[in-house]
């Protein structure tokens, strides 16, 4: 294992498109959303143990989940939880990472990655990864991993690569050309009939010295309000610092700030069973259906005339469903919602909407 591999799982979402399941006080990241034991984070730290040694994975978070990361992954120190006192996307929490471990190791290589995806073949993402970590290594690149597609979907990015500019060291990194974000169904369709496009899993790689180099030429107005804190990393004074920091940064992605303007940009293709679990539909897609192809957790639901549908029932509570047809049903706590999965996207929407009439009770 390579002392100079690390890893930063950003985990400060709050996962909107899987509400009810998924709120405010417990984001799906935190929940043992497949029944396997682990929560989504506890099994990306595990996954990425076998990449860096423990000391070396750094979890990125809001200040509230603090103690939750702490307790869900006892084995990192306080000081590898770092605590954003604001939500202001991906850039700013990588920039602050990069300061973070620069003060520990300026040699360093990076895995970036969300703390709730779901991987299905780990020994092939593990593999990929490493094939990765070895490219930036060697080379001045931000790589990010691209999945092949298997449908139009419309709920993801997407990469389109150069084919005539493939890495001479392994064929399956390829320069990018564009990066295009939830396009609509028919572009989405002619995407997948082009064959140079892939979904982009939001992992990236990097050497530290280069992504530096990048915030620098691209952001450098985040680069220079996270390296004001030279020398604040890693004392006691690093919360203060930061909670200044994140008053004045503003709120923007990397894929955004960074990674649709840098030119030395690459895509790894790969296929490890992604899915990033945004949505009810997307899990659904990875659960075992029953003979009508519902897919149904709790101890108590009955159907009839039921097809193609989600299920997820919280506690001893009975729920008798009749003719539904691709629906998502969800029952937690205080909560029931009824929704075709055709309109999955529309529960951002809603969540709002119950905020903004019934207030933060529920969300």
């Amino acid at each position: 294992m390579n002392d100079n591999n690390f890893c930063v799982i950003m985990a400060g979402g709050i996962g909107t498109r899987f509400w009810p399941m998924s709120r405010t006080n417990t984001p799906k990241q935190f929940l043992d959303v497949l029944g396997t034991g682990e929560t989504l984070i506890q099994q990306t730290v595990n996954r990425f143990r076998k990449i860096c040694p423990i000391e070396n994975i750094y979890v990125v978070t809001n200040d509230i989940y603090k103690e939750m990361v702490k307790q869900q992954i006892p084995d990192l120190d306080y000081d590898q939880i770092l605590c954003e006192p604001a939500r202001r996307n991906t850039a700013p929490c990588i920039a602050y990472a990069n300061y973070k471990i620069q003060m520990i190791n300026p040699n360093a290589n990076i895995v970036v990655a969300p703390s709730d995806h779901i991987i299905l073949k780990e020994d092939v993402f593990i593999e990929v990864i490493e094939a990765a970590l070895m490219a930036t290594a060697a080379n001045d690149w931000l790589i990010t991993l691209g999945i092949q597609p298997s449908r139009p979907d419309t709920g993801y990015g997407y990469i389109q690569y150069d084919k005539t500019e493939i890495a001479n060291t392994d064929e399956r990194i390829a320069k990018v050309k564009t990066f295009t974000e939830k396009p609509k169904l028919e572009l989405a369709q002619e995407f997948l009939k082009s064959g140079d496009f892939l979904w982009n899993a939001g992992i990236f790689v990097w050497s530290l010295k280069t992504i530096q180099k990048a915030f620098e030429i691209h952001l450098a107005d985040v680069d220079d309000i996270f390296k004001e804190g030279i020398g604040l990393y890693n004392t006691v004074r690093e919360g203060l610092f930061i909670e200044n920091a994140y008053s004045i940064c503003k709120n923007i992605s990397i894929d955004y700030g960074v990674m649709e303007k840098a030119n030395n940009v690459y895509v790894l293709r790969s296929d490890f069973g992604w899915s990033d679990l945004g949505t009810w539909g997307s899990l659904y897609a990875i659960r075992d259906k029953d003979e009508n192809g519902n897919t149904i957790l709790g101890k108590n639901v009955m159907t009839y005339d039921t097809v193609n549908s989600i299920v997820n029932v919280k506690g001893p509570r009975l729920v008798v469903l009749q003719g539904l047809d691709d629906y998502i049903v969800v029952d937690d706590d205080n909560i029931l919602l009824v929704c075709r999965k055709a309109d999955e996207q529309s529960i951002r929407q809603i969540v709002n909407d119950v905020k903004a009439t019934k207030g933060d009770k529920f969300v």
